[in-house]
């Protein structure tokens, strides 16, 4: 029986699978990208033809994708890979599909309850981005009475017996971004 070959998606279309899934920031999603298109050229034949073995079967071994640091280093192909990344990426802003601000919104949205600001700042950062001064406002607002439900989630309601539960709790929250000060002043009260 003759198995057809599945088509490969178009780098669009995986780009769209990707953000429908979840937002991403333009550096994340260029970064899958670029992995996706190496992993692609990495699994075409050269010259168009399948490697065969001696008896005329094609070969059934599979090309190991290149490492992460390969497709930094090379750019997933080179210049045009790149360009052809970039070039879809603004194609994507440019329809809605891609939103900055939607992902932080979006990050906000699922990291406030469990996080500190430090701790969502440094994320976004990561991607590149930062919080406007009213989303700032409002993390900032809200720490003491986020980090207070963090703590009851992780320790219930009894305080701290000793000192080293309450040293405990401390790391506890710094870990998760809460500032020295919120952390205080919820440990003190």
């Amino acid at each position: 029986m003759h198995r057809m070959a599945r088509q490969a998606l178009s780098l669009k279309a995986r780009a769209i699978g990707l953000l429908a899934q979840r937002e991403h920031s333009r550096a994340e999603l260029r970064r899958k990208l670029l992995r996706i298109e190496a992993q692609q050229r990495a699994q075409r034949p050269l010259n168009g033809t399948a490697a065969r073995h001696d008896d005329g079967e094609p070969s059934r071994t599979r090309i190991a994708p290149p490492a992460d640091d390969d497709i930094e280093a090379d750019a997933a192909g080179g210049p045009d890979a790149a360009a052809a990344v970039d070039a879809l990426l603004d194609s994507l802003a440019a329809s809605g599909y891609l939103d900055e601000a939607r992902f932080v919104e979006s990050r906000l949205h699922i990291r406030a309850s469990r996080f500190g600001a430090q701790r969502i700042q440094q994320e976004l950062a990561q991607h590149g981005l930062k919080l406007d001064a009213e989303q700032q406002a409002t993390l900032r607002a809200t720490e003491l009475e986020r980090a207070r439900e963090v703590r009851l989630k992780r320790f219930g309601t009894e305080p701290p017996a000793d000192a080293e539960a309450r040293a405990r709790q401390m790391r506890f929250l710094l870990a998760r971004g809460f500032s020295a000060e919120v952390v205080r002043r919820l440990l003190r009260g």
